[in-house]
């Protein structure tokens, strides 16, 4: 079981407070993404569950447990760090079994779990090397390794693809989202790159300045955002935000409508008239960058080839039916 629960979890740094009240309830075997910009907290909160920091106030439930007051060890949890934390002297077998030699575990029980894990992971053919002959995924498949072979409650990811180049990126993004779904284990996973948040999570945690801003699946926040933060931060390109007189007739102090819910016609009638500053032509995609006047620089995605280029006019027909609106508060009204 991996059931994991916070009940007003906060935590300062002398007079800074850094988290300010987290309520969660994370689900046995569940996936879940903690995403936010730099300083928002997300990593404080995970080395909070794991121990390795002490909690200000609040409680940690582990499986109905409080654990605040128990060491990093006792609590069942396995973590993997951005740094792949590898002893460069021991093989990739050693590595693994590092932990449950510690443990005082059999040793045949240990070449066992071993074997299985390099099997799960596709290293059984370079157990016997050492980590400088290994690809960078190939090490932090070890990491994930050392970590699979102690059977956690929940494994705890703090940025593990952050140092691999960007198609293999990709890949071990696969990688662990299959594993996951394998072992049937809990897992949190934090991120500042919210495609990775929402390709692998089955729930995303929004941190912002220390707080929770919304939890749900990703598909809940991209198309039913809490706040301009939410609305803002999920989505590539992001939304784009427009206030003045076309947010007064939506009834809102602002209205977001994402990239791919404007439609572009070519000096067309209605609409958001504007200039293409700049077009980034993908080939799947078009990518315009739209200069609006009074409404700002726009951005509208068109799937496929479209022959515009910068200086041509435009006009930027949002889809009625996908207009999000805000509040002066910056709160999600919701029809």
């Amino acid at each position: 079981m991996g059931q994991i629960t916070l009940q007003g979890v906060q935590k300062s740094f002398g007079p800074v407070h850094i988290i300010k009240g987290a309520d969660l309830d994370i689900a046995d075997g569940s996936f879940v993404v903690f995403v936010g910009p730099s300083g928002c907290g997300k990593t404080t909160l995970l080395r909070l569950i794991a121990g390795l920091e002490d909690v200000t106030g609040g409680a940690i439930l582990i499986d109905g447990r409080n654990v605040v007051d128990v060491p990093p060890a006792k609590r069942g949890l396995s973590m993997v760090f951005q740094s792949y934390a590898l002893y460069p002297h021991m093989s990739v077998r050693g590595n693994i079994a590092f932990g449950l030699k510690m443990a005082g575990i059999a040793k045949d029980e240990i070449n066992r779990k071993v074997e299985a894990a390099a099997a799960t992971l596709n290293l059984t053919p370079y157990l016997d090397r050492k980590p400088r002959e290994l690809s960078g995924g190939q090490r932090q498949r070890v990491a994930i390794g050392r970590a699979i072979v102690r059977e956690p409650k929940a494994f705890l990811f703090d940025e593990p693809l952050s140092n691999l180049d960007a198609a293999l990126r990709v890949q071990m993004r696969l990688e662990v989202t299959r594993l996951q779904k394998q072992l049937a284990t809990t897992a949190i996973y934090v991120t500042h790159d919210q495609v990775e948040a929402m390709t692998m999570a089955d729930k995303i945690v929004v941190l912002n300045a220390g707080k929770i801003e919304q939890y749900g699946s990703p598909l809940e926040l991209y198309e039913k955002p809490a706040n301009l933060f939410v609305a803002g931060f999920i989505g590539s390109p992001k939304m784009n935000f427009v206030t003045g007189e076309p947010a007064k007739q939506q009834g809102a102090a602002t209205v977001g409508v994402r990239p791919e819910h404007l439609k572009v016609e070519r000096n067309g009638q209605g609409g958001w008239p504007g200039t293409v500053s700049v077009a980034e032509h993908l080939g799947s995609d078009t990518f315009l960058y739209v200069d609006a006047g009074p409404l700002g620089m726009l951005t509208a995605r068109y799937v496929g080839e479209l022959g515009l280029s910068p200086g041509d006019k435009v006009s930027l027909i949002p889809d009625p039916a996908r207009i999000h609106r805000f509040d002066d508060s910056g709160k999600s009204i919701h029809a």
